[in-house]
């Protein structure tokens, strides 16, 4: 998959992702199971959108992501707001070597960029050991309906004066995968011209006990999951699910 110039389109094309609910979920959880600490690592944090939100709340923020091009990003948009960030290039199934935190999140979906099962499964194994013992580990999915009811053969279109694309969403490779194939047509306001750029991001779920059952393998006690950003268990048609995980307690 190719980030090299939807990195720095991400921002505006996201203008619209809830940020600030994700920064109020995640203070929630922070308060309510009393975690001590404030170093947070946020995996695939993309161009720090929400990295930099939850900085401005207090938290001592290290960012991880694959692609050079949103680090560079984010790294550029961390500074402007002079805020003392940490990023790192790594694959979320291969982390290593940051030390440990407080709380570790996966957010805004990324862990579903994931293809293989043994990289979900690396993955809550790489999270436990950089999690302090008494941090919270805390992430979200696309849940199974969503990827098969709403995304599934489906085309979206958004026509703006300087961007628009057109996304279709086309059957996986895997079972509950998602081909997002993307083409943006950005404005040169010195030419007057549109440039075209073309992306295919590819996506998988998992159902809920399916990640319950590796969670529990990892070593993870789930503590809580719920939905769509509503203090409520999941139902048949939430579309986003909440994690949020401890490590289990020694018998």
């Amino acid at each position: 998959m190719s980030y090299e110039k939807f990195a720095y389109l991400y921002d505006q094309l996201m203008k619209d992702v809830p940020y600030n609910k994700w920064t109020d979920f995640i203070l929630d959880m922070a308060k309510k199971y009393e975690v001590k600490g404030f170093k947070l690592l946020d995996l695939g944090c993309g161009t720090a959108e929400l990295s930099i939100k939850l900085a401005e709340k207090g938290f001592q923020v290290t960012g991880v992501d694959l692609s050079e091009d949103m680090l560079t990003v984010a790294q550029t948009k961390a500074n402007e707001k002079g805020l003392d960030l940490l990023f790192f290039q790594q694959n979320m199934a291969e982390l290593n070597g940051l030390g440990s935190f407080d709380i570790i999140g996966i957010f805004c979906d990324s862990l579903n960029y994931l293809q293989l099962e043994e990289d979900v499964l690396n993955t809550f194994q790489r999270v436990y050991h950089h999690l302090d013992d008494h941090g919270l580990f805390i992430f979200d999915v696309h849940s199974v309906f969503k990827m098969e009811e709403i995304f599934m053969n489906q085309t979206f279109a958004v026509n703006d004066d300087d961007i628009s694309y057109i996304w279709h969403c086309f059957e996986g490779e895997y079972p509950n995968s998602v081909e997002h194939d993307l083409s943006f047509f950005v404005l040169d306001k010195e030419s007057d011209m549109y440039s075209r750029y073309d992306e295919l991001h590819l996506q998988r779920t998992y159902p809920v006990d399916v990640y319950k059952k590796w969670l529990h393998e990892s070593g993870f006690e789930v503590v809580e999951v719920t939905a769509d950003f509503e203090a409520q268990p999941p139902q048949e048609q939430s579309e986003r699910i909440f994690f949020i995980c401890r490590k289990a307690k020694l018998s």
